[in-house]
This record gives structure tokens, sequence and C-alpha cells, in this order.
């Protein structure tokens, strides 16, 4: 939490940190190795600061990876509460997400990303479409667990409308399994949105982000190797703070292991 904290603040204060900007070029410095005067992570093939770069880039690379795992949630939500709810309405739905499904993640946003051609839009428009048949299945569980407890059939029973038992009364028994999925799916978004870029899917040159630097980097990694080895540690540090709060976040919200943690601490 505290390392997404400090890349949420390097994203939102990029500009007053940065000491350069992100397409300002010293071309007589090209490739210079970090502590260089005025440049403690040196500069790329074109003389750009690293540093700067990815401070910049930490503001595409968090967007890349938020955006669609909120947009994914909210749509999911309510689509897997209906599913759960309505049998054959149901069955349609979660056929169609099967479709989906028979694709690998990374191989699905290639192919909807190509299609539609890179961009900063289409980039995250694929990736809601990768993350949707993951999202609405997780929800559609948890509605039809709770569609089967007594308190629904109590609800029903009284003659509550329909759309206040699915958002009003399960929507809070089902949100938190979406908000733990989605905390632990982040960072394998992060990681495909910047693999989109390296490939030249996602966000393009001269933007900075750290998939783009990262395949800019590649050309020149036998000459000065930090300029791909330094955004690609920002991003491995990135990934592994979003996998701990993922994990975090599912042993405080599952109750089974609130149980075991309680029964460790009983002396």
């Amino acid at each position: 939490l505290a390392s997404l904290t400090l890349t949420g603040a390097a994203a939102v204060l990029a500009p007053m940190l940065s000491p350069f900007g992100p397409n300002e070029a010293t071309p007589s410095l090209r490739l210079a190795p970090p502590m260089t005067t005025g440049h403690p992570l040196g500069l790329d093939h074109q003389g750009r600061d690293i540093l700067s770069r990815i401070l910049y880039g930490t503001q595409l690379t968090l967007i890349t990876g938020l955006v669609p795992v909120i947009l994914g949630a909210l749509i999911a939500i309510p689509l897997g509460l209906v599913a759960a709810w309505y049998g054959r309405l149901g069955a349609v739905i979660m056929r169609a997400m099967d479709v989906l499904f028979a694709f690998p993640m990374a191989l699905l946003a290639i192919l909807v990303t190509a299609s539609l051609g890179p961009g900063m839009f289409n980039l995250l428009l694929s990736l809601v479409i990768v993350l949707l048949p993951y999202n609405v299945r997780v929800v559609y569980q948890a509605a039809a667990a709770q569609k089967a407890l007594p308190y629904v059939e109590a609800l029903r029973a009284c003659g509550t409308p329909v759309r206040t038992i699915l958002f009003v009364e399960l929507l809070p028994n089902v949100a938190p399994a979406a908000i733990v999925y989605g905390a632990t799916v982040l960072g394998s978004i992060v990681v495909t949105a910047a693999g989109l870029s390296f490939l030249g899917l996602g966000v393009r040159p001269p933007h900075a982000e750290w998939g783009v630097m990262i395949a800019e980097g590649r050309n020149v990694v036998f000459l000065a190797p930090h300029v791909a080895a330094l955004p690609g540690a920002a991003l491995t540090l990135l990934v592994i703070a979003c996998n701990l709060l993922g994990d975090g976040m599912r042993d405080a919200l599952d109750p089974r292991t609130r149980r075991t943690f309680g029964h460790r601490a009983e002396p």
C-alpha cells in the first residue's frame, strides 16, 4: 500500500518532480549512463532524461491499470447480478462469457487491440473486454450463493421489487468479491497493458509509458542496458506491490482466513 501510494503521488506530482519534460532531449548526451551530472538515471537513445520519463510514465501506467479494472467491475456487477437472478437470461450471459473465456487473457487482448488499432482508448477498451468474463463469473458465483440464502426468500415473500433485492440487498454482499478480484488482477492488467505498448499495440511513442520505454530500450540493450532496465524495474516493483495488496485484501475480507489468523494469535 505504501508503494502504491508513492507511485500515485509520483504520477500526480510528476510535472513538479521531473527535472525535465518527458520529451525534452539533449542529443549530445545520448545513452549517457546513470549518475550523469543533472541526470541521476541517465539518458535514453534520443537524449531524454530517463527519470523524467519514468515519472511521467507513471501516469499512463496507472491509468491503463486502474481504469480497466474499475470499468470492468462497474459493468460486471450488474451483469453478474442479473445473470444470477434470471435463469434463461443468465444462461445467455454466461455462455457469452464462456466464449471469451476460451481465449487466454494476453491472446485476447492482443486480438482485440490488433483489430481495433493502436491507441490509448482502444487499449483501455480491449483490457475491459479481457477482464469482463472473469469479473462477471466472480460476481455471478457470489450472487448465486446469496440468492440461495433465507433472507432473499423472505424478501421475495414480502413482495420486495427485484431491483431493490439486486441493487440494495445483494449488492453490498457481492461487491467485496468484485473488489478483491479487481485488486488481485491489477498487477496482471498492468503487465498486459505494458506488454501491448511494448508490441506497438497500445500507447505509441513518443508518449512516456513504461512499456514503450522498454521497447525503445531493447534496441540499445547491449550499449546502454539502463535504458530498458530502469523502467522494467519500476514496472516490476509496481506489479509486486499490486499483487501483495491484492493478497492482503483477499485475506482481510475472507472470513475463513480471519478465523485462521485469530486461532494462530491465541496463546
